[in-house]
């Protein structure tokens, strides 16, 4: 085992990121959040959205008696949604089972809606000074090179061997051991091309004496992208607002407002598998009738199609999206008042209110175009 700890700590304390807003407190709710909105998301984008989160819920208390709503338009745009939606339940849970404040063991912790070890680990060693180890993304890769690791690094034992590396190489001051390892796992140990010439920990590093630096970890091979498509119905009405609709707490975009999705095969209510986007998202008499057919059986709207967007794409994790948005008008806005009036799912909103409300971000940015 390479022992990397005392280099890392004198490494960070010359070239950390000191200035993260995060690393300006120890407290607990203001740690776990930016560990929750760091998941899969790089520093640079959660920047602000840490900031306007904090300022808008300062605290368990203030999180856990939000509005839905509000919670997820403070994160319309950071993506990952099923974290927003978790966060406000941990927060619930730690009012009502922990008297507001974050658990202070590991175990209590990993209770939490949304929290794995990981996480529990990094709040619990900045907020209570405990001994805990991390093993995010950054901080796997540099033991996976430092170390010389070369089974599959998401696999049940890889992973195991992992932590058990990591709670033998962190140091004492494990608040500040952990923050080093991250800030050199994003500076220096980086995921392509890791900048080997100016690591201090060269000269231990297995995978450099191996020569094996960039292919180390083992990127195991991912098999093709699946491609679904969907059109987005913009139904307006005579006031130009736009109706929107609430989506299920589960899912794609769970609980966010979005555009109504159509699919000329009836699959309404999810994206579908395709090939050849503009074959299956393409214009014509036949789709134009399918919409107003839908709209009528779906909403009771009677609607006049406009036209059609270009073609748009969004990717996922898992798959790639395909869509255009159909532009459509009321042609009896007295019928879409009454659909606002028997309180449905869907509601209309002024393109600017609307955009104050938690989008995806496709569906952001199709409003924002005409706002």
């Amino acid at each position: 085992m390479i022992p990397i700890a005392d280099t890392l700590l004198a490494w960070y304390a010359e070239n950390g990121r000191h200035d993260l807003p995060w690393r300006q407190t120890r407290d607990s709710y203001a740690l776990w959040l930016a560990e929750i909105m760091l998941q899969q998301t790089q520093v640079e984008t959660v920047k602000p959205y840490y900031s306007g989160f904090l300022q808008a819920l300062p605290g368990w208390e203030a999180l856990a008696r939000a509005p839905q709503d509000q919670v997820l338009a403070l994160w319309s745009g950071l993506g990952y949604y099923a974290r927003a939606r978790n966060a406000q339940r941990a927060a619930q849970k730690v009012v009502a089972d922990f008297a507001g404040r974050f658990p202070d063991t590991r175990e209590a912790a990993e209770t939490l809606p949304g929290v794995g070890r990981s996480t529990a680990a990094a709040v619990l060693a900045s907020a209570y000074a405990q001994q805990q180890a991390i093993l995010d993304a950054n901080a796997r890769r540099v033991l996976i090179r430092t170390q010389a690791v070369h089974g599959d690094p998401k696999s049940t034992r890889t992973l195991q061997h992992l932590w058990k590396l990591a709670e033998a190489l962190t140091a004492a001051d494990a608040h500040s051991y952990n923050q080093a390892i991250q800030d050199f796992g994003a500076l220096i140990c980086m995921p392509r091309h890791p900048r080997c010439p100016e690591c201090p920990l060269q000269c231990r590093c297995r995978a450099y004496a191996e020569g094996l630096s960039e292919q180390l970890p083992l990127r195991i091979r991912k098999y093709g992208t699946q491609e679904r498509c969907v059109f987005f119905l913009r139904i307006e009405d005579g006031d130009g607002r736009v109706f929107l609709e609430k989506r299920p707490d589960s899912g794609i975009w769970g609980g966010l407002w979005c555009l109504p999705q159509f699919h000329p095969q009836g699959a309404s209510e999810q994206p579908v598998p395709c090939t050849a986007q503009h074959d299956a998202l393409a214009d014509g008499d036949a789709l134009r009738e399918q919409v107003r057919r839908f709209c009528a059986t779906q909403y009771g709207l009677a609607v006049e199609v406009q036209g059609l967007t270009a073609f748009y794409k969004h990717v996922f994790t898992h798959f790639q999206l395909h869509f255009r948005c159909i532009r459509t008008c009321l042609q009896d806005d007295e019928q879409g008042m009454k659909v606002a009036d028997q309180a449905l799912s869907g509601r209309w909103y002024a393109p600017e209110a609307a955009l104050a409300k938690g989008l995806p971000t496709p569906i952001r940015r199709m409003l924002s175009q005409s706002a």
